[in-house]
C-alpha cells in the first residue's frame, strides 16, 4: 500500500454556485454499463467468478428498471417544499416505498436464477417464499444501515431491487426536483449514505469530486480533500494498492478514523463507483487491517461494510 501527497482544500476547487451540484443517473444505461465495466474488470481478476456473477445482477436490474411500472411520484409541492428547505424528497427513512419495488426483486431473481450457482439458487428460493410483509421488513432493515442478524446472501439480490426502484423515482423526477442540503454527506436525493466518489473530467466538473449514492445511484459535489464523513479537512490521506495506476484510493481521515473510496477518471475514464469498488475489496481489507473503519456501504457487499457511527 502506498500513500499520496495532497492538496490544501480550496487549491482546485471553483465556486460551488458556478458548477452543477447534482447528476441523475441516466435510466438506459446506468446499469447496462456497470455490467459491462465489471465484465471488463473480470478479465484475469482474482475474483473473475464474483465479478461475472455481479454483472449478471446488474443485467437483471437494467431488464427490471426498463419494465417498472409507473409509481406514486412526489407532488409538485412536496418537492418545491424540499428544495426550500435542503430536504431529500425521496428519504428512503420516510418515502412511502411502492410495492413495485418487490415486482423488480421477482424479475431480477427470475433473471439471475438462469446462470446461479446451486448456492445461489437456494438462496434465490429462500427469497421468492418470502411473504410481502417480511420483504419489507428486510427492505427496511437493509436502508437503515441494520445489518446484524440479516441474512448476508439475500441482502443484495434486495438491495439491487431497491435500487432498481429508486434510481426510478430519481429518473423519472429529474435534477430540477432537488435542491443542496446542509447534510453533505447524504444524498440530496434519497439521504443515503455515499457508496464512493469519483473526480470528474471534462467540461465544468472537470477535476471535481462527487459522492455517489449507494441506492439511487445520484451523484453531488463534495470539495475535495474533505472528509465525506466528518468534514474534517485536516489529517486527510490518500491509500492505494501498490502497482496499481492509482484510478483507486481510499480516502482516509485521522480525525474519524473512516475511509471512502475516491476514483479518478483522469486514471481511468472508465471507472464505475460500484463495479470498480467491488474490484477492489482488497484495498477494504487492507484499510480494515490498518483500523480503518469504511464510512459507506456497497450493499452488495453487506457483509464486509462496517457503517461508522
Amino acid at each position: 500500500m502506498s500513500t499520496t501527497a495532497i492538496l490544501q482544500p480550496g487549491e482546485i476547487e471553483p465556486p460551488v454556485g458556478e458548477i452543477p451540484f447534482l447528476y441523475i443517473p441516466a435510466r438506459d444505461s446506468v446499469f447496462r454499463e456497470r455490467a459491462v465495466r465489471l465484465r471488463a474488470l473480470a478479465q484475469g481478476h482474482v475474483m473473475q467468478e464474483f465479478l461475472l456473477f455481479m454483472a449478471d445482477l446488474t443485467d437483471a436490474q437494467h431488464a427490471a428498471l426498463a419494465v417498472l411500472a409507473q409509481v406514486p411520484l412526489p407532488s409538485a409541492a412536496q418537492t418545491a417544499l424540499g428544495r426550500e428547505h435542503g430536504m431529500p424528497p425521496l428519504s428512503v427513512q420516510s418515502w412511502p416505498r411502492d410495492a413495485a419495488w418487490q415486482k423488480a426483486l421477482a424479475q431480477i431473481i427470475v433473471h439471475v436464477m438462469k446462470t446461479a450457482t446451486p448456492t445461489a439458487t437456494r438462496i434465490l428460493q429462500r427469497l421468492q417464499a418470502m411473504d410481502s410483509a417480511a420483504l419489507e421488513t428486510f427492505a427496511t432493515e437493509i436502508l437503515a444501515g441494520n445489518f446484524d442478524d440479516m441474512d448476508l446472501g439475500a441482502a443484495p439480490f434486495v438491495a439491487a431491487a431497491l435500487q432498481v426502484y429508486w434510481t426510478h423515482l430519481s429518473t423519472a423526477l429529474g435534477t430540477r426536483a432537488f435542491a443542496a442540503g446542509d447534510i453533505v454527506n447524504l444524498c440530496p436525493v434519497c439521504a443515503s449514505p455515499p457508496v464512493s466518489s469519483v473526480v470528474r473530467i471534462g467540461g465544468a466538473e472537470n477535476a471535481l469530486r462527487y459522492l455517489c449514492c449507494s441506492v439511487c445511484n445520484a451523484q453531488w459535489h463534495m470539495v475535495r480533500v474533505k472528509c465525506s464523513n466528518c468534514e474534517s479537512t485536516a489529517g486527510i490521506s490518500y491509500f492505494m494498492i501498490a502497482g496499481t495506476s492509482g484510478a483507486v484510493k481510499a480516502e482516509a481521515c485521522e480525525a474519524c478514523g473512516t475511509y471512502l473510496k475516491i476514483m479518478h477518471m483522469d486514471k481511468d475514464q472508465y471507472v464505475d463507483p460500484v463495479a470498480d469498488d467491488l474490484a477492489t475489496l482488497a484495498l477494504d481489507l487492507m484499510m480494515d487491517e490498518s483500523g480503518q473503519l469504511r464510512s459507506g456501504p456497497n450493499l452488495f457487499l453487506i457483509s464486509t461494510s462496517t457503517l461508522a457511527a
